[in-house]
């Protein structure tokens, strides 16, 4: 798959001296959904902006479909969609004017149709003639997409675009954002919703101090750093770690009922075969055993806290 988006290098201080970007390096691919996780100040919203041209960059290069962002700003903003984290619309202008007029300012002709056609896809067409006021806070925000999407953009930027949504419409929005991929729409979204990340993306990046930690795809990442756990419940309780089982590492939790082991999924040899031989020996009584796979969220934490 060709990348769309090529960023080399790119690093960002602001006047007050706030590195906001350092050494930032990525391949986005065309027709993928790609989500930046990071803590609040990491970088997602500087870097959006910089390959959107809202803030120029400090050195380094973004080239987005083969033209620069400050040379050919003129055709990289042309195909770029951005949907902004704060919502800010004109409060007594109806909803079909406002989209209408966003297509026009990016010089694109009238298209009553294509107007309707995003509406109804974003369930607004029902509120067409309805003034942005009425709207509640999920109905703006998908005005904004519609903003967004009403110059027909080829990559859509989405800052933070369940930022006070409802669970319910939180999904609903998901399912838009795998419809607008189907139609070669490549997404990339920043989010503090780590279930979103999980849900939606094809590859995830982790950002912290403006730097970007990693970028994986999604299955590889949760493959290759997600760690398992064994729980081992008992029948008797147990004060402590019986004698010879040091070397597993183990911890006791639930009043000393339950025995945790934690394993590395990729490697060639879990240790679970000798360490249920050896509490058989220690004359442990197995009452039931689960295992429990950790989530994207305990990687992305242990990522942050690692690199800080």
């Amino acid at each position: 798959m060709s990348s769309i988006v090529t960023i080399s290098n790119l690093s960002k201080t602001y006047e007050n001296g706030h590195q906001a970007l350092i050494d930032v390096s990525l391949d986005i691919k065309k027709g993928e959904i790609l989500a930046l996780l990071g803590p609040n100040g990491a970088g997602k919203t500087t870097l959006i902006s910089i390959i959107c041209g809202i803030v120029t960059p400090g050195s380094g290069s973004v080239i987005v479909d083969g033209h620069d962002v400050i040379s050919g700003y003129r055709h990289t903003r042309s195909i770029i969609g951005l949907v902004p984290q704060e919502i800010s619309l004109e409060p007594f202008s109806k909803v079909f004017n406002t989209v209408s007029f966003t297509r026009g300012l990016f010089g694109k002709p009238a298209d009553r149709k294509y107007i309707e056609k995003i509406l109804r896809q974003l369930s607004l067409w029902d509120k067409k003639n309805d003034p942005i006021m009425s709207l509640s806070g999920g109905m703006k925000r998908r005005v904004l997409i519609a903003k967004a999407l009403s110059h027909e953009p080829r990559i859509l930027f989405l800052d933070e675009p369940s930022a006070g949504v409802d669970v319910e419409l939180r999904k609903e929005m998901w399912e838009i954002v795998h419809s607008l991929r189907r139609d070669g729409v490549t997404i990339i979204l920043t989010t503090h919703y780590i279930e979103e990340a999980e849900a939606i993306a094809d590859r995830i990046g982790i950002i912290n101090d403006g730097r970007l930690l990693l970028v994986e795809d999604k299955a590889t990442l949760m493959k290759q750093m997600g760690r398992k756990q064994m729980l081992i419940e008992m029948q008797n309780s147990l004060e402590e770690i019986p004698d010879g089982l040091e070397s597993y590492n183990l911890e006791l939790i639930e009043n000393g009922q339950v025995l945790v082991f934690n394993y590395d999924v990729s490697g060639k040899r879990t240790g679970i075969t000798a360490l249920l031989k050896d509490l058989n020996s220690s004359g442990v009584t197995l009452r039931d055993v689960q295992t429990k796979q950790s989530s994207l969220e305990e990687i992305f934490v242990d990522m942050v806290k690692d690199k800080s």
